[in-house]
């Protein structure tokens, strides 16, 4: 049940995000199932064939479903939804808490590692948004320096180690979650970074 319960509302709110990108380009109601859709289940399908398990969406239609769903509600509200500010980023985040612990527990429940399933949360999290970004052009918050793979990382380690000090599983993963949101809505707002690299190669001679 608690997987299943993260992994639509991971898809629902990644497939919001999609949509979004889809209406800031003037896209036919196609395009908008098509962004929706590849952003919605792209995390999950990548999880899935690392695992090498059956891939979600194709044993259970209900998850192209809540694409379609979430495509339609868009096409007439996402200007409504564009006024609430940075939507997008806003909706990547909370699919990125959702699935940096769905990620992790469904590779803990097929007997994967500790940190096999810390990964598979991260890549969970982040690969749905990363390839809207690339098809649809645009910069991909990787490539920035605030939290964001970081802010997955906690999301799912925190689950991962929760669980196994043998908390409930439900504390767990709301404390996951909780966490991986709080990271990557500081980054949002607030611009919260961890340090990052700066070139020690000597100066070249004059």
């Amino acid at each position: 049940m608690l997987l299943q319960i993260l992994d639509y509302l991971g898809v629902a709110v990644f497939a919001v995000a999609g949509s979004i990108v889809a209406s800031r380009r003037g896209l036919d109601f196609i395009a908008f199932l098509f962004f929706a859709t590849l952003t919605g289940i792209g995390g999950g399908t990548l999880r899935d064939l690392l695992l090498g398990v059956p891939v979600f969406w194709t044993v259970d239609e209900r998850y192209l479903l809540v694409c379609l769903a979430v495509s339609i509600f868009m096409w007439f509200f996402a200007h409504h939804i564009e006024r609430l500010g940075k939507p997008v980023r806003w909706a990547d985040a909370c699919g990125l808490a959702a699935y940096s612990v769905m990620g992790a527990a469904k590779a803990m429940s097929v007997g994967d590692t500790v940190l096999v399933a810390v990964l598979m949360g991260v890549a969970t999290a982040t690969f749905g948004g990363i390839l809207r970004d690339t098809v649809a052009g645009e910069p991909s918050a990787i490539m920035k320096p605030e939290l964001y793979v970081s802010a997955a990382f906690a999301g799912a380690g925190s689950y991962v180690a929760l669980t196994l000090l043998g908390f409930n599983i439900w504390i767990a993963a709301l404390a996951g979650i909780v966490l991986a949101l709080f990271l990557r809505g500081g980054a949002i707002e607030r611009g919260w970074t961890l340090p990052v690299y700066k070139s020690r190669s000597p100066k070249e001679p004059n």
